[in-house]
């Protein structure tokens, strides 16, 4: 796949912390971490893959498009279980190879494809070193599930 013209090749350090060029930094497989923010809440929704080209779906369709490891394929958020991310606001972190998505969420609100609202349903108690854990789950589902 050849560069798109929306990012600018890598530069210095001090460009890429400091500056406002637009070089996102993909890893070995040409991916960059994702997570997903409810734009009015704040609340985290959902972590997920973007490779240059889903990224760039992304700004040109404001439609969120992530990438799927496991199917090695494009999806674009929402086409089989209407949990639609409309994308308000991409930000970038300082090192440019994170990223976080505000989105407005369609269908029923929810993000996870096993029904729950956020994806991070479940917390980790703190504190324990003698046993196997046992998570907490924090929420109740909002749907019986879908598809991506």
């Amino acid at each position: 796949m050849t560069p798109s013209p929306l990012f600018a090749p890598r530069g210095t350090l001090a460009d890429i912390e400091d500056g406002v060029s637009f070089m996102p930094k993909f890893d070995a497989d040409g991916l960059i971490p994702v997570v997903a923010q409810d734009a009015t809440t704040n609340e985290v929704l959902m972590f997920a893959w973007m490779n240059a080209e889903a990224l760039a779906r992304t700004i040109e369709t404001g439609q969120a498009w992530y990438w799927s490891r496991s199917r090695q394929s494009f999806w674009r958020k929402g086409d089989t279980s209407g949990q639609t991310q409309t994308v308000r606001e991409i930000r970038i972190d300082c090192d440019q190879d994170a990223l976080v998505l505000k989105v407005s969420v369609g269908g029923d609100g929810g993000a996870c494809h096993i029904g729950y609202r956020s994806c991070f349903f479940r917390s980790v108690p703190m504190g324990a070193s003698d046993k196997a854990l046992t998570l907490r789950i924090e929420t109740q589902k909002i749907s019986d599930g879908h598809n991506h």
